[in-house]
Parts: C-alpha cells; sequence; structure tokens
C-alpha cells in the first residue's frame, strides 16, 4: 500500500529551500505527499508573482498537493515583522489542519526559523496518533538571539522554554551533525536512536558545471569570490566586507566579491560599501533560482561560506557547504565547529575561526597567490568529500526511512 507523508514547512516553493528537492524525491519515490506551509514571500517579505493574502490556498507540486496556510509578511524585514511573521504562520496553520485530507503513515517537519514551525505538525500527529519527524535545521533559541538581539531575561526564558518543549514532544529528530545530535539528546532526554545524524544533501544539479559567456565577461579580470545565500547577521558579511578590502590592500589587487542573494542585512550591507568606496570590491547581484546557482560557482575563483561567532551556530553545517563542494571550486570558510571540522577534513579549501577577520583575509591573499592548478587541486578534493558525505540519492533514502520508521 502507498504510504503517506504529511510534510509541514512555512517555507516552501516557489521560495528557495532544499525541502522543495525533498517533497520531488518523496513523490519520486512513490510515496503519496500533502503539504502543509505558508504564502511566499520570503526573503524580502513580499508577496511573489501570483500571490497575496488572499491565496491560493491550494496547489500542486511535482505530484504532491500544497495546502497554503495564512501569515503576516516579514515586509521590511525589521525586529516586530519578523517577531510577527515568526509568530502568525504556525498560529494560521493550526486553524489549517482541519482541510488536511488526513490518513497519513507519518508527519514531517522541515524546522528552519522559527521553531513554532513544528508546533501544527505536532499538534496534528498528536491528535492522529501519527509518527512525527522534526529535521532541526536551526536550533533555537540560539538561532534566533544569531538574528535578533533579545537581551530580556525574561523574554529568553520564554524562548528556552517553548523550544525545548517543542523539541522534547517530537518522536524523532534529525540533526545535521553530532554535535546538534548531543545538544538535543541533552535537551530532550531522547537516545541516539530516537535523533538521527543526517547532513543536508545538495541537488544532483549543483554537480554540473554552467557557463555562462554574460557573466564571464562582466567579471573577466578579476579573482572572483561568490557567496550565495541570506544576507542576515549570522553570516557575518559585514566581516567579510573588511576582510576583502584588508587583502586587496596586501596585494590581492582584483580580489573581488560576488555576493548573490538577498536578506535583512542587504541595506546594511550596501551602505557599508558605499561608506567604504569599496563598489569596485563588492557587487550585490540579488538573488537567482536555485537552478541559476552554477552559473556563479562555475564563474568562481573560491567559494565563501562565514558564520559568526556563536557557539550554537558551531553545532550546524549549513546546506549550502554541499553545493559549494559538489561545484569542485576552492572553499574560503569562516566558521567554527562541525562546518570547519568538515571544509578542514576535506582539504577542499581554506578556513578559518569565525569573524577573525585577520586570518580570513590572509586566506584570501594565499588562494589569490596560488596557481590554477593549486586551486584546481583543492577543487577535486571538495568535489570528492561531496561525493562520500552529500550525494542525494543516499541522504534522501535516510530521510525518507528515518522518517517511515524503517530504520
Amino acid at each position: 500500500m502507498q504510504k503517506r507523508i504529511l510534510v509541514v514547512t512555512q517555507h516552501f516553493w516557489p521560495e528557495n529551500f532544499r525541502i522543495n528537492d525533498i517533497v520531488e524525491g518523496f513523490v519520486q519515490h512513490g510515496l503519496s505527499v500533502d503539504v502543509l506551509c505558508g504564502l511566499p514571500n520570503y526573503p524580502k517579505g513580499e508577496w511573489f508573482d501570483g500571490y497575496s493574502a488572499d491565496g491560493p490556498f491550494e496547489e500542486t507540486y511535482k505530484g504532491a498537493r500544497v495546502f497554503r496556510a495564512r501569515e503576516i509578511p516579514r515586509k521590511g524585514n525589521t525586529g516586530k515583522t519578523i517577531f510577527l511573521n515568526y509568530v502568525s504562520w504556525p498560529l494560521y496553520a493550526a486553524r489549517a489542519l482541519h482541510r488536511l485530507p488526513g490518513g497519513y503513515d507519518a508527519v514531517f517537519c522541515f524546522n528552519t526559523s522559527p521553531v513554532l514551525m513544528c508546533w501544527p505538525a505536532i499538534k496534528y500527529a498528536k491528535k492522529h496518533h501519527v509518527p512525527f519527524t522534526n529535521y532541526v535545521l536551526d536550533l533555537w533559541p540560539e538561532n534566533l538571539y544569531s538574528v535578533l538581539p533579545v537581551r530580556n531575561r525574561f523574554l529568553r526564558w520564554v524562548a528556552q522554554t517553548v523550544s525545548d518543549s517543542l523539541y522534547k514532544r517530537c518522536d524523532r529528530l534529525i540533526a545535521m551533525s553530532e554535535p546538534l545530535q548531543q545538544r538535543l539528546c541533552a535537551r530532550t532526554g531522547k537516545s541516539t536512536a530516537e535523533v538521527a545524524v543526517i547532513p543536508q544533501y545538495c541537488e544532483d544539479f549543483y554537480a554540473v558545471p554552467q557557463q555562462d559567456s554574460a557573466l564571464a565577461e562582466r567579471f573577466a579580470g578579476r579573482f572572483t569570490v561568490v557567496f550565495t545565500g541570506t544576507f542576515t547577521p549570522a553570516q557575518s558579511l559585514d566581516m567579510v566586507i573588511q576582510a576583502v578590502l584588508d587583502a586587496r590592500a596586501a596585494g590581492a589587487d582584483t580580489l573581488h566579491l560576488l555576493l548573490v542573494g538577498d536578506g535583512m542585512s542587504r541595506e546594511a550591507l550596501q551602505k557599508q560599501v558605499a561608506e567604504l568606496l569599496a563598489e569596485d570590491a563588492v557587487t550585490f547581484y540579488g538573488s537567482v533560482p536555485a537552478t541559476e546557482v552554477p552559473k556563479f560557482t562555475s564563474l568562481a575563483d573560491a567559494l565563501l561560506i562565514s558564520l559568526s561567532d556563536s557557539p550554537d551556530l558551531g553545532l550546524t553545517v549549513p546546506g549550502k557547504l554541499a553545493s559549494y563542494m559538489a561545484a569542485a571550486k576552492p572553499v574560503l570558510a569562516s566558521m567554527n565547529g562541525a562546518g570547519y571540522a568538515a571544509v578542514q577534513e576535506s582539504g577542499g579549501g581554506l578556513v578559518s575561526p569565525a569573524c577573525d577577520r585577520k586570518a580570513l583575509a590572509d586566506n584570501m591573499l594565499a588562494l589569490y597567490r596560488m596557481t590554477d592548478t593549486e586551486r584546481a587541486a583543492l577543487g577535486q578534493k571538495a568535489y570528492a568529500y561531496y561525493a562520500a558525505h552529500y550525494r542525494r540519492a543516499e541522504l534522501l533514502q535516510r530521510l525518507e526511512a528515518f522518517t517511515l520508521g524503517r530504520g
């Protein structure tokens, strides 16, 4: 009999999140999949074309049925609007549970921020006695503090209490790394059998180079370091920009940072670049569909990944690391913990501690001074690590098996 899964996630197609591919993979494996999600407005907080506060609330996506719930958009990405967005979707989603057809064998949540995203999934799973698996992508409340400066002790106590309560109520948890697994086990009292370690994979298209002549011509004659993804305080991109200027001053004359993406920090970063008169050193390209990212990784001389100096962010390995390694380009990493260890173990790039501006600038300069052959060798080591650890087919099967209680 065909197994049925309910996927709960605030962010879903046409927003660029890996859950889109996970759902497609579940369907390809013969599962019947329903998705409960929000109305697309991430990261700018503006409704995507064809969507508004009035829907549409039911669609299909590559064989899956999609049920959307309202939310307050994060327009302007202020602390207030982000908070309202975080709180509103779980409440609206809980009210939309009655619209779901039911009959599920398992409930699966792709739990990026906020942790409250998993509450409607827990509510449904407990009511209908269905096993619930929560894939923890952002550990709360730690991730909250990396984006919003919550200082009030009472509010921090509330965030900690709510987060721990929700994690404890999940039947199974998935962590991206062993340190995160250990943290979740300690906070919930669950055994390692109930908390699996399954890294984020990347879609196969990231390993297929895409040459773009227009991009190549536009950035010709530069040593281009590419960053792709979301701009938030958690990425410490303000420090990265300073490190780029330091490396240029030390002799990396044509070093160039290409930022592909968007997010709450973009306006502040653009202001910083303007004040530093660094427009020649930094380019903001804007967001692109995930399938177009290989155009930029193919162009890159190196790929940048950075996180702020938070011990809790060090528990996770960002999904973009897999896509960077799949591109067979040197990885330039500024981070702590599990991500630092992965890059170091791979031998596929240069890594420095989070927020260490001097060490990052030194690594930029070292990559700049390498020969093409030396950089290509680093890229091949990165690709080999991707092939061994981040392949879609194997990790998708593990996700499916754990969610359905098969392993």
